[in-house]
């Protein structure tokens, strides 16, 4: 590659960056930002582009990878449940869609040929762009994502079959018997291509992923060419480097070690299906005028409306809900470039003219640019027509089963997300007796998690009707795992308009997300990247049960951690501020699972030390303010156990005793927080502080320290 071609590249780039920048700050989708960048250093625009091969190898490998990342995130279960919709969605959609375009073709005008070509071009959807989308949604493995995957590919063997007989047509002397041959051959080679990668999936791959794993580099490495190699072999047999690179992430799909492939390929994956779109809009070539704009235009609308609503009548007939039927629709809303290389191979053979050409080419742009903020949006846009969708869905869409109110019976927390954070969760609080319902989008989640006997629902947190479905007034919180911020405040917003009067708890990635969800009314925010599940699981724990009250007492209790790199680390509590402010005492310290009541001032703090605090309001959160300047507050007391309770000072002896001595009476630790004399009280005494006849103390412990002192006090 020369320098001249390098410089290209850089060229590229650098506008691609500035022109990706504009779009975000106008709030434009990257993909379109894409686009434009192509067209802009297109022959439409700025010329630059001129090493069309090699930008088309990167596209190349670029979507290799994508379709790669698909596969591997696929289990061949799943072809049980959604094969058979997938098939009839792709095949009803393209004999309707070809059908009606090829009437409206010939209403405009166009020949019958024309028409045709026209009509063929409008069938095929872009998989490389839905599945990007999707991609970026975090949607790829819902319900609704997984079937528009299948039909997408469905379309993309139709459309090679549709290449295959129009380049054979095509060749000198071709006819339907070249055609029908050359057909039979693809699916012949096609076949043997399954079989070989199947005995590959069974004797090979997971002994050879399991040795190269040992070097991560040398599994991704591994897994990137594994990609195209398939995509190469796709595209040798004829099938196309999309079906390829998909069959060779379905491969490795059942091996132990798919979710660090995947991982470690995003990246690439990324940047190459840069080139890609780049590649896709400096192709456009726009000559149109007048009547043929108003053409593409109309056109454009019918891809628009009409694909979607095929989809969602097929879909709905098979018993899925408006709400799939939908988001699954908008999948094909939009003209692929498999269209625009149809164009160009009937403009070539001499089938169609450049009017033609254009017109698909426009509708192409048209539509790719509309569809995309309408899958970026689908939730908004569903919220507005969900009442008119109703008539696409069965009275009972049997597919779909939503909760039942048996799952409800008894119930503390409704979990949304079931991912790693979300599962760690879950287990984490079903191993502390907390009654937790899941909810996930994704199919195979919810198959898994019912496999192991857990209460968990298909559902997405978008549709009210899942909200509708759930008895949310036996739960006490409603949890959300899920780390995208629109997902999570559309949930906060549903759950106010449902009424919810229990407590709600959002899961945020930044510092940010935590003082968006605050404002927005969330009573707590979980960090995942700085508290792991576990933590998590303790902090909703101790949120449902929470620090005890002391009614008619001016004390608070409040629970601080010390950390690692807290600057408190080997200090005694005399010396540690936050402890030491006045009117603040430590009643409570656990160090190794163990509480200590009371803790004497010179006891030395220890990292991961917990400490309850009892005084004011006022000044506990004055402390806390210090606190968290230093450390990060956290609660892992078992705050289920902590009770108070008052006991009456009954055997004074000739000199009365002071408050060391009388915890020093009682068989197990508690800590005196207060003492009520003659109906004053006074809270935090001092260690020689002396009790006298008729005063009552305030006891902070455990509930079984708490009653074995009190009956000592009054025995």
């Amino acid at each position: 590659m020369g320098e001249g071609v390098f410089f290209e590249f850089a060229a590229i780039l650098g506008i691609a960056v500035a022109v990706s920048a504009l779009g975000m700050a106008l709030r434009q989708p990257l993909i379109v930002s894409f686009l434009a960048t192509g067209i802009l250093t297109g022959p439409v625009g700025l010329s630059i582009v001129e090493s069309t091969d090699q930008l088309e190898l990167l596209a190349s490998i670029g979507i290799s990878i994508l379709l790669f990342v698909v596969g591997l995130r696929l289990d061949l279960r799943l072809i049980r449940t959604t094969g058979p919709v997938a098939l009839a969605t792709g095949l009803g959609q393209v004999v309707f869609t070809s059908a009606i375009g090829f009437v409206i073709a010939l209403a405009m005008g166009f020949t019958t040929v024309g028409s045709l070509y026209i009509a063929t071009t409008l069938t095929f959807s872009s998989t490389i762009i839905i599945v990007k989308l999707l991609s970026d949604k975090q949607e790829i493995d819902s319900l609704h994502g997984r079937i528009a995957v299948g039909f997408l590919i469905v379309q993309d063997i139709i459309a090679i079959i549709a290449l295959i007989v129009l380049a054979a047509l095509g060749r000198a002397g071709g006819g339907e018997d070249d055609a029908a041959l050359a057909i039979a051959q693809i699916l012949l080679k096609g076949a043997a291509l399954v079989i070989v990668v199947g005995l590959l999936m069974r004797f090979v791959l997971p002994g050879l992923t399991a040795r190269l794993a040992a070097n991560q580099e040398l599994l991704a490495l591994f897994a990137i060419a594994w990609a195209v190699v398939l995509g190469a072999v796709g595209e040798y047999v004829g099938f196309g480097k999309e079906v390829g690179a998909f069959l060779g992430g379905v491969s490795l799909a059942s091996t132990e070690f798919r979710e660090a492939i995947g991982a470690r390929l995003v990246g690439v994956r990324d940047f190459l299906l840069l080139f890609f779109f780049i590649d896709f809009g400096s192709r456009l070539e726009f000559s149109l005028e007048g009547a043929d704009l108003l053409n593409a235009v109309w056109l454009s609308a019918f891809v628009l409306v009409g694909n979607p609503v095929v989809v969602m009548v097929i879909m709905g007939v098979m018993g899925y809900r408006r709400r799939t039927g939908f988001l699954a629709g908008l999948t094909v809303a939009q003209i692929s470039e498999f269209s625009l290389i149809v164009a160009a191979l009937g403009l070539g053979l001499g089938h169609i003219d450049t009017t033609a050409a254009g017109v698909i080419t426009l509708v192409g742009v048209i539509t790719i640019c509309v569809s995309t903020y309408m899958i970026l949006y689908s939730g908004p846009l569903y919220r507005r027509l969900d009442r008119p969708l109703r008539i696409f869905e069965r009275g009972n869409p049997y597919r779909e089963p939503l909760g039942s109110e048996d799952l409800m019976a008894r119930v503390d927390v409704v979990l949304v997300g079931l991912g790693r954070f979300g599962g760690g969760l879950l287990r984490g609080l079903r191993e502390r007796d907390v009654a937790v319902l899941g909810v996930d989008f994704d199919p195979q989640a919810v198959e898994a998690w019912r496999g192991r006997g857990i209460p968990v629902v298909f559902g997405d947190t978008g549709d009210p009707e899942l909200l509708n479905s759930l008895s949310l007034s036996h739960a006490r919180w409603v949890v959300s795992s899920v780390r995208e911020r629109t997902v999570n405040l559309t949930l906060l917003r549903l759950l106010k308009a449902h009424a919810y009067t229990g407590r709600i708890a959002l899961t945020a990635v930044d510092r940010e997300e935590v003082e968006l969800y605050q404002r927005a009314g969330a009573d707590l925010v979980l960090r995942p990247f700085s508290d792991a599940s576990e933590v998590a699981a303790e902090q909703l724990h101790d949120a449902l049960n929470p620090m005890p009250e002391i009614p008619g007492w001016p004390v608070t209790l409040a629970e601080f951690v010390v950390q690692d790199t807290s600057i408190f680390v080997g200090r005694a509590l005399r010396e540690v501020e936050p402890v030491t402010m006045e009117g603040i005492r430590v009643v409570a310290l656990s160090r190794g699972g163990r509480i200590h009541f009371g803790p004497d001032e010179d006891v030395v703090v220890y990292p991961r030390d917990r400490l309850i605090l009892a005084g004011d309001a006022a000044d506990l959160a004055r402390a806390e303010d210090l606190w968290q300047e230093i450390t990060r507050t956290e609660s892992r007391f078992d705050l289920s156990r902590l009770q108070t309770a008052e006991a009456p000072i009954r055997d004074i002896s000739d000199r009365p005793p002071t408050v060391a001595d009388l915890v020093a009476r009682v068989p197990v630790r508690v800590a005196v927080v207060g003492i009520d004399r003659d109906g004053r009280r006074t809270v935090l005494p001092d260690n020689d502080e002396r009790l006298l006849p008729g005063d009552r103390v305030l006891l902070l412990g455990t509930a079984d320290a708490v009653a074995a002192a009190t009956a000592t006090l009054t025995g």
